[in-house]
């Protein structure tokens, strides 16, 4: 894999930094690499070959150049003896496609290269080194996964709402999914939702390879957190406690309120799905109850002092359910506050105040 890198040394802080970050990404994965760099792209990947020796001392397998058994049998074996033999007569007897392929790695000629553009969606399968018969087990494995998810995310500027995680079995396969609350692509959130899930599975028989899936990215640009506060951090914490609750639970366990925009008590709220908040604002004219009652309830008129009101609340023609109401905040005996309203000629307490 090749790099450009000197447009970043800044951001990294230096090229020792970068080269340090490298090493954690890939010893996360698990990848056993060797590094090298140098001012041309063909000659970072002759030493990177070569153990990352200097140019001049790589032995000359590194760079492909055969010619026939020519270079072994006049006793050139390093790149530094190719490079002090005469142009004219390499270009003779080898062509000069070798001389142009030593130019690019010198920096004398330029070369140039296909950018790599990350996948749309992504997809890797692991082999596992022996079968697990633990769902619990998997989350090492599953890790390793995650880590390259979040890379090409990372290169994509994007995040995933959520991805599936398949275990391959002898004769069936077990599909995992997880759904997150907003955009993200950090392993360790990732994981600690599968670790959820994962936690709750039986498996019917051992798992021998799993393979990790996600699409359908969604832009998620980095943010700088705020001097006096950071309100989206925040958000986020309740982001991550809603998805871990619905991976432990059950999707169908957790939901959200909105307002809906209805002026009847009883239609001015819906149910959403957990972080799926009503862009719309809709707020009623007069004070409303904490306590809305599930269904109004009859009360006798002497026993209220009314404080406030009438508020006229007449709609619902369009669905069948019209309702003319005349509210009024009232005191009753034991001091409590309600909410009441009046109806051919009957009054019903519908909320009680805090």
């Amino acid at each position: 894999m090749l790099l450009e890198v000197e447009g970043s040394l800044r951001l990294f802080g230096g090229l020792e930094r970068l080269l340090e970050r490298l090493r954690e990404g890939l010893d996360a994965m698990e990848l056993t690499t060797q590094f090298a760099v140098a001012p041309a792209a063909r000659a970072a990947i002759w030493r990177s070959r070569g153990g990352g020796a200097r140019l001049e001392e790589l032995p000359l397998e590194v760079t492909g150049f055969d010619c026939g058994g020519f270079f072994r049998n006049i006793g050139i074996s390093t790149v530094g003896e190719l490079l002090k033999l005469p142009r004219e007569g390499l270009a003779r007897r080898c062509g000069q496609a070798l001389l142009d392929d030593l130019d690019r790695a010198l920096g004398t000629a330029p070369e140039a290269r296909e950018y790599f553009l990350p996948p749309p969606r992504f997809a890797a399968k692991l082999e596992l080194p022996a079968e697990v018969s633990h769902a619990d087990g998997l989350l090492f494995a599953a890790r390793r996964l995650l880590v390259q998810l979040e890379g090409l995310l990372a290169a994509r500027h994007a995040g995933v709402r959520g991805f599936t995680l398949t275990l391959l079995q002898s004769e069936a396969s077990t599909v995992v999914e997880v759904q997150l609350a907003s955009p993200a692509r950090e392993a360790q959130r990732l994981g600690e939702l599968l670790r959820e899930k994962l936690a709750t599975l039986s498996l019917s028989s051992p798992v021998e390879a799993i393979r990790l899936e996600a699409g359908d990215f969604s832009p998620l640009h980095a943010r700088t957190a705020g001097m006096f506060g950071d309100a989206l951090a925040e958000d986020e914490g309740w982001e991550r406690l809603a998805e871990r609750l619905q991976a432990r639970l059950g999707p169908d366990a957790l939901y959200g309120l909105a307002t809906h925009p209805d002026h009847r008590p009883e239609y001015s709220w819906r149910r959403v799905e957990a972080g799926e908040w009503d862009p719309r604002e809709f707020r009623h004219p007069g004070p409303r109850p904490l306590w809305l009652l599930q269904a109004p309830r009859p009360t006798r008129e002497d026993d209220l002092q009314l404080l406030a009101g009438p508020e006229r609340i007449e709609c619902g023609w369009w669905d069948g359910d019209d309702a003319r109401r005349d509210y009024f905040i009232a005191r009753f005996s034991d001091s409590s506050l309600g909410w009441v309203y009046r109806e051919a000629g009957a009054w019903f307490l519908h909320g009680l105040f805090a």
